[in-house]
């Protein structure tokens, strides 16, 4: 079982950054990728960025374009999301996910196991 609390969440203006946090506890030792999803008001939950644990490769979604960046800290069982140059259509409630025993980086939801609670983005104009 894994818990994941995700933080940084906030308003910005277009253009501007946050760093999303988001920490791993319980069994994570089984990890094998951790990812980050979106959802916008009305939208379906859309993949973002993921991240392999033990090779930290990384994976992007063209919505983003180059403009955020995934990375991890095993030793403190945490994934982390850079933002920058934001754009009102990233407003959307970030959400940061766990897959076990993979065996390959996934965009679908059903691929992950674990989910966190959401935090809120808003990128205002």
């Amino acid at each position: 079982q894994v818990q994941l609390v995700e933080s940084g969440g906030g308003l910005v203006q277009v253009g501007g950054s946050l760093r999303l946090s988001c920490v791993a506890s319980g069994r994570t030792f089984s990890t094998y990728a951790m990812g980050w999803f979106r959802q916008a008001p009305g939208e379906e939950r859309d993949f973002v960025a993921a991240i392999r644990w033990s090779s930290s490769n990384t994976y992007y979604s063209d919505s983003v374009k180059g403009r955020f960046t995934i990375s991890r800290d095993n030793a403190k069982n945490t994934v982390y999301l850079q933002m920058n140059s934001l754009r009102p259509e990233d407003t959307a409630v970030y959400y940061c996910a766990v897959m076990r025993f993979g065996r390959a980086t996934s965009i679908l939801e059903s691929a992950y196991d674990y989910w966190g609670q959401g935090t809120q983005v808003t990128v205002s104009s």
